[in-house]
């Protein structure tokens, strides 16, 4: 049972009646519990909602288009309370940040509707088979799968967590189930790749064709890591070593399956100093958002929206500054000198930015704070605006991880701060101040 909290003007709920801080018991006499039970119930034509108002139940009944929504609103998108998780792994980023940030930024969610609604990665540690049960008869697809290791004890070690090794069932249960499984490996140096990477990966791909894909990247380590198990970043070498074994594996399983199945993250590329591959390798990006051909895919769709450009576009004047990541940087370099060569009027400036707040070992641009722009771009010559990652801002594109504004940025540095989606159509068309058609 769940409290609506309001109700949309003119659509059905309001219609037939039913008013805010109702209480949803039912939907055609299923039970309703959270965001999974109401969209999967709701999908009908014809619908026999029970609410309960002030001690008494009353029952109203909706006749509508199979898919419509009918105007109810909850309190928070799921229904109810986050899943928190359960483990405690070795390589846990939350457990490295510093004190003092937001309090939202502690909080570990492993919420398989979280993956059902927003593509979140689930350990699978928190749920029963009860749960996966319902995930077939619902047929939520695909449940995206932190699995790190398919060795039950080792991932017993990894995520301290005694059901870790035995919930590895309900991959088989999912599969069977007809559930696609888009499944991730965050891979510890010394920990789970080499021969158990290997049996992970063999593991996995047994699952196929209900295994989509397969993302390996590697753990990322701050400089917060006192009293945490100790691990070793990637190096150039042992980058190399993981990338040459994926892709070993992965040309022996295309030459039986027809198609890639297992990806390095484009960090292990830019570790390894090797050339990300061209677009047909990604099979369309399934895990681009494990930064899995991102780097391609930004590049292709810079270049194509550049060769659209008219000749008064590519004319265009501005003098403007990007700000990047040190693992980025080469690449950023690369593409502008690319995009200068066609927009001659374009004066541009990259700076790269060294993680300072997090440590050295923290490359990525996503995680770039405020505070380390505002410390190493002072004094410098930003242009008439500098460009940044949008991925450096939280969800509402307000704030940094380190607690900055991006207001605050712009009053420090006295520039115009503009941040950019992760696209390279967009990513051009920002720099040159036109708008992308």
């Amino acid at each position: 049972m769940v409290r609506i909290e309001s109700i949309i003007p003119k659509t059905h709920a309001d219609l037939c009646g039913i008013k805010e801080n109702d209480i949803l018991i039912s939907i055609n006499g299923k039970e309703i519990n959270d965001v999974l039970d109401y969209r999967f119930y709701l999908a009908e034509e014809h619908i026999d909602l029970k609410v309960k108002r002030n001690e008494e139940e009353f029952n109203f009944l909706i006749n509508k288009d199979c898919y419509d929504d009918i105007g109810l609103e909850f309190e928070t998108p799921l229904m109810d309370k986050k899943h928190r998780c359960e483990n405690k792994c070795i390589f846990c980023f939350i457990d490295q940040l510093p004190k003092g940030l937001r309090e939202s930024l502690y909080f570990k969610d492993d919420d398989s509707r979280l993956s059902f609604l927003h593509g979140n990665y689930i350990t699978l540690t928190n749920l029963e088979k009860r749960d996966i049960e319902r995930i077939i008869e619902m047929h939520i697809s695909p449940v995206n799968v932190s699995v790190h290791t398919t060795n039950p004890d080792l991932r017993c070690k990894m995520m301290h967590n005694k059901k870790a090794g035995t919930v590895l069932e309900y991959l088989d249960m999912l599969a069977n189930g007809g559930i696609d499984i888009c499944a991730q490996i965050v891979l510890c140096r010394g920990i789970n790749d080499g021969k158990e990477l290997v049996r992970t990966l063999n593991d996995l791909a047994r699952l196929y064709p209900r295994l989509s894909s397969v993302a390996i990247v590697p753990s990322g380590l701050t400089k917060y890591r006192e009293g945490l198990y100790p691990l070793k970043p990637f190096d150039k070498a042992s980058a190399k070593e993981v990338v040459k074994l994926v892709e070993r594996l992965n040309s022996t399983y295309a030459r039986k399956l027809g198609k890639n199945i297992f990806f390095c993250s484009d960090e292990f590329y830019l570790l390894a100093e090797k050339k990300m591959h061209k677009e047909a390798y990604y099979e369309g990006y399934s895990q681009l958002d494990n930064g899995v051909g991102m780097i391609t895919s930004f590049e292709e769709e810079a270049h194509y929206f550049l060769k659209t450009l008219s000749n008064e576009e590519k004319s265009i004047k501005r003098s403007i500054s990007i700000a990047t990541g040190t693992a980025s940087y080469p690449f950023i370099c690369r593409l502008l000198k690319k995009i200068q060569k066609k927009c001659k009027g374009l004066d541009c400036r990259v700076y790269e930015i060294i993680n300072d707040f997090f440590g050295h070992t923290v490359t990525v641009s996503g995680l770039i704070t405020g505070v380390d722009l505002i410390n190493q771009l002072a004094g410098n010559n930003l242009g008439d605006e500098l460009h940044i990652s949008r991925s450096m801002l939280r969800a509402e594109g307000d704030l940094f991880l380190c607690g900055t504004s991006l207001e605050e940025l712009e009053r420090e540095l006295n520039v115009k701060v503009i941040s950019d989606e992760q696209d390279g159509a967009s990513f051009v068309a920002s720099l040159l101040g036109i708008k992308e058609v």
